[in-house]
């Protein structure tokens, strides 16, 4: 489907070429020449370097070219009814049709039209938007298919929901509240504040995604459940921060920040300029994957507003951030993605990316059930040069967070290390993760440093790069070396019954708990 031949020139007419090939609008065309975010040497380098990761010299004509995305059992069936007319059948229709039920489903064009569609199975952005047989147990899905009407698998539906842990880490904990100027009770709705320094806003605006990852870890924001968080009130979260000295980054998520308008946005940055109550803040980070799931937003001139706003920030000394998700360098080796990246850059936004190890998109089995370490490192380390070229900060890679269906993507913790580790010696130090290989828990973000050997015992090497009790980051800890566990929090100590910190996020917990319901008490008791 695409050339994997060396180029040994690129030219203006390849990039006016592979940007017909993709449908880019004639505004994101403008802005491409505008602001030259193609370089044909840059694309030749790229290309060059990484052949069969590459979308810029797609041979063949977009599938996709009409609607600008798809969305749930209505857009899965039109996606697929247009890829038989092209001689593309899709297989196992149930079971990919009851996980659209339980998680949902939406698609942009724009990465349709990314996944090479001669080779699919083995494409990772279609293992990335499009539901697998395999991922729900079977016996599951056979209670959907048998299921005698519409309400009977409505019934099927809901009941799995239960089982598919949304919130897990008891992110419920981490919602901010505080005491109002008039003794009142505010409750921050739509936000989370675990770590002392950052603080996560998941606005209004940005509850949903411009696709849908299959392992979404806040699948309960995207599709609706009652008790997703939403922060509606804008104000909220500017008193908060004045009684909160010790937080210095703000991070717009959701769903997927890059979805906030202008107008929002304003609201939540000009008074970061404006108040001197609120100047502790240095950064405001923007949680998205708009790059490599619909980056022609990032080249509208509506888009030009954000970002002559975020260039603002950068002028009056708080760092903008776009916080980026790509796995593999096929999400970015493509016309408009590469774009996308320069044009944040041009205008002063720093651009990182953090991303989880994810089976079958990212880390890879061989043909004997094993974990290919060999081939799923060399993704990471190609990925790490490919970010490198562009500019890319490579903040952190992680592992899939125990929600959804955790058991299809994950793998061993000892053949995840073992990957990590391959990966951190083999890239130059300034295009390493900033981190090592993490996992969230309740406790905070555990940090998998390796292995190490007490009195003859293999064991794990633990520590946090983000806790509850940000001293507990002080303190290396182990557990006993497990050759299958796949969560961290599984892990058993070694030499004790517990963590060092177990005693102490028990009461830290209680008390979260404790003093709201107090609060809460206080406040009902007030307005009666």
């Amino acid at each position: 489907m695409n050339s994997k031949e060396i180029k040994t020139k690129v030219d203006l007419s390849d990039i006016q070429q592979m940007v017909k090939r993709y449908h880019l609008g004639s505004e994101a065309v403008r802005t491409i020449n505008n602001e030259n975010l193609l370089p044909p040497g840059l694309i030749q380098r790229l290309h060059n370097n990484y052949p069969k990761y590459s979308g810029f010299f797609y041979e063949d004509d977009a599938i996709f070219k009409d609607k600008e995305h798809y969305s749930g059992l209505k857009g899965f069936r039109e996606i697929v009814q247009t890829l038989k007319e092209h001689g593309i059948e899709l297989t196992h229709i149930k079971d990919r049709e009851f996980f659209i039920e339980v998680y949902r489903f939406l698609a942009t064009r724009y990465v349709l039209n990314t996944i090479d569609w001669k080779n699919y199975e083995s494409d990772s952005n279609y293992q990335l938007v499009f539901p697998q047989p395999g991922m729900i147990h079977p016996d599951e899905v056979k209670k959907y298919a048998d299921a005698p009407n519409e309400e009977a698998r409505k019934r099927v539906v809901e009941d799995y929901m239960h089982k598919t842990n949304p919130h897990d880490g008891k992110q419920k904990l981490n919602k901010p509240w505080y005491i109002n100027d008039e003794g009142h009770l505010e409750i921050l709705e739509g936000s989370q504040h675990k770590y002392p320094p950052v603080k996560l806003i998941l606005d209004k605006t940005t509850q949903t995604c411009f696709s849908f990852c299959t392992y979404c870890f806040r699948h309960a924001q995207v599709r609706g459940d009652e008790d997703m968080f939403v922060q509606r009130e804008v104000v909220q979260v500017h008193e908060y921060l004045k009684r909160h000295k010790e937080v210095s980054d703000i991070l717009i998520t959701g769903g997927d920040g890059g979805y906030i308008p202008y107008e929002r946005l304003l609201e939540y940055v000009q008074p970061l300029i404006d108040d001197p109550e609120l100047r502790h803040i240095r950064t405001v980070r923007i949680g998205s994957r708009a790059i490599n799931f619909h980056p022609e937003w990032l080249l509208t001139d509506a888009f030009k507003r954000i970002l002559e706003l975020l260039q603002k920030l950068t002028e009056n000394g708080i760092q903008a951030v776009w916080v980026a998700h790509i796995s593999t360098p096929h999400d970015v080796m493509n016309p408009a993605s590469v774009a996308a990246v320069r044009r944040l850059k041009r205008y002063g936004v720093a651009v990182k990316s953090q991303s989880p190890i994810m089976n079958h998109i990212s880390l890879f089995y061989d043909e004997n059930g094993k974990v290919d370490i060999d081939r799923s490192a060399q993704n990471w380390i190609d990925l790490g040069n490919v970010l490198a070229m562009l500019g890319i900060g490579f903040h952190s890679m992680y592992c899939a967070r125990p929600t959804g269906e955790h058991h299809y993507f994950t793998a061993p913790l000892a053949d995840i290390s073992k990957i990590f580790n391959k990966v951190y010696r083999s890239l130059a130090s300034i295009n390493r993760p900033s981190r090592y290989i993490t996992m969230t828990s309740s406790a905070g973000k555990t940090s998998l440093m390796g292995t190490a050997e007490i009195n003859g015992e293999k064991v794990f090497a633990l520590k946090f790069n983000e806790a509850r009790n940000m001293e507990w980051m002080d303190t290396t800890f182990f557990a006993k070396y497990d050759e299958q566990e796949n969560t961290i929090e599984k892990l058993v100590p070694y030499g004790s019954d517990k963590y060092f910190y177990e005693d102490e996020l028990v009461k830290i917990e209680e008390q979260l708990s404790k003093a709201l319901e107090k609060e809460m008490k206080l406040a009902a008791d007030h307005d009666q």
